[in-house]
């Protein structure tokens, strides 16, 4: 069963500081409470209009099955802090984390839905830093904003 609907990752790459309270409230409705944490949504538009408000503060794109796999191997967590292995895939009827993956990028599967699972992944800054100015767009050579499928590239220097 395909979607009409695409898979996006989301990375909070600043503070708050003095931000309004219905942007940090936005933020833990993501589960983005720090820097650095990741989350995967849909592109329904709720989470779209969550994200244009928070535009200043995340960046987002859509994401690669290779993506979300590196994600859910290295970082994906469940309660406990015990790491994701094929085993929890199995329990929650898939044969392997490569399945799970491709059915949360499919949305076959919604991540936020998954039993016993941690809705965000904490990464590491990314490698090399990030390219351009935090306080700018995307578009403006810097951070924050829509970026597609370069939102890839930059989970991979965070895992």
């Amino acid at each position: 069963m395909k979607s009409k609907h695409k898979c996006l990752t989301v990375v909070r790459v600043r503070g708050v500081g003095d931000a309004s309270p219905e942007i940090e409230k936005t933020l833990e409705i993501l589960h983005l409470n720090r820097n650095c944490h990741i989350t995967l949504v849909d592109d329904r538009p709720s989470f779209l209009g969550m994200l244009k408000k928070l535009h200043h503060f995340v960046t987002w794109g859509e994401t690669t099955k290779e993506s979300a796999l590196r994600l859910l191997k290295e970082r994906g967590r469940l309660i406990g802090d015990k790491k994701l292995d094929d085993n929890y895939a199995q329990k929650v009827g898939f044969k392997s984390l490569e399945e799970l993956a491709e059915a949360t990028v499919t949305l076959t599967v919604e991540f936020r839905h998954l039993p016993e699972i941690k809705p965000v992944f904490r990464g590491h800054p990314p490698r090399k830093g990030y390219k351009g100015k935090i306080k700018k767009s995307y578009t403006s050579k810097g951070v924050t904003g829509y970026r597609g499928e370069a939102i890839n590239s930059l989970v991979e220097r965070m895992t």
